[in-house]
């Protein structure tokens, strides 16, 4: 680990940052250039003092999932990510094989997202961020581990996590959940793993996974189950990243519309409401 080296890269890179590019608002009375430490801590999530030990040198080698928190925390590209890994003396990631790192301009998207639910998404099914509108539609979906992480497995594993959805809609979501799978299964080796886990848990994966449908289209209109607020019908909008490793799902409703009302309140309250 390269103490010196570590904390001048961390020091720089946020004070390349500025505030709207992470979607905080500019304030007044700045004496530092770029963001401050306990907004890159917050970013991070992580303590400021954590944080500020790795900038001073004096932190300890910080873990694989505190590297993969700050270079989110950060936006680093792919290169700068791998390169935060070996200051650290770690083995930079495999780019195929770990989708913990958020595609940059996807987080530059979903900071700018602050009245609607939002969250980033890998291709299989893992949620890698959320704002607090999506933590409080869906749940902190970020909290799993394991398999658990993927909501492909916890659909066909967990009774509790189909009943987000109304009862008539939960065959087609479990065909384009499989269907989604399927496809991730050409370039990505932990989809076929994955796969491979869920047919010995489940006949019926085993039974979708057998039909080999790659092509279900996705649902645009859907209605998500609130414990607390009881259905909203939302509008759900992709944008994919180009090598579709990841995406970024955002939830509106029609204005005027008691489910626009419904999702105003989730913007109030957040995941309190839950």
């Amino acid at each position: 680990m390269d103490r010196a080296e570590l904390a001048d890269f961390l020091r720089r890179r946020r004070e390349a940052l500025r505030p709207d590019d992470v979607g905080l608002p500019p304030g007044q009375r700045r004496r530092t250039s770029g963001l401050r430490r306990e907004e890159v801590a917050t970013l991070s999530g992580m303590s400021t003092d954590y944080y500020t030990r790795l900038e001073q040198e004096r932190g300890p080698r910080p873990s694989e999932q505190m590297l993969a928190a700050i270079a989110r925390g950060l936006r680093l590209t792919l290169d700068e990510r791998d390169h935060l890994f070996r200051l650290a003396g770690h083995t930079a990631p495999a780019r195929v094989s770990r989708a913990g790192h958020v595609s940059p301009p996807l987080m530059r998207v979903l900071d700018r997202l602050h009245d609607t639910p939002a969250q980033v998404m890998s291709n299989l099914g893992e949620t890698l961020v959320q704002n607090r509108q999506a933590e409080a539609l869906l749940g902190d979906e970020t909290r799993h581990r394991g398999p658990a992480r993927s909501a492909v497995y916890r659909w066909f594993t967990d009774p509790a996590e189909q009943r987000i959805y109304p009862e008539p809609d939960r065959p087609r979501h479990a065909r384009f959940l499989v269907a989604s799978l399927r496809a991730a299964s050409a370039t990505d080796r932990r989809a076929v793993e994955l796969a491979r886990l869920l047919t010995a848990k489940s006949a019926e994966f085993a039974k979708l996974w057998e039909a080999h449908e790659v092509a279900v289209p996705f649902e645009r209109r859907k209605t998500i189950v609130h414990p607390s607020l009881g259905d909203i019908a939302l509008d759900c909008q992709l944008l994919l990243t180009d090598d579709l490793a990841q995406l970024l799902l955002v939830f509106t409703a029609t204005p005027g519309t008691e489910d626009a009302e419904k999702l105003q309140l989730l913007s109030v309250v957040g995941p309190e409401l839950l």
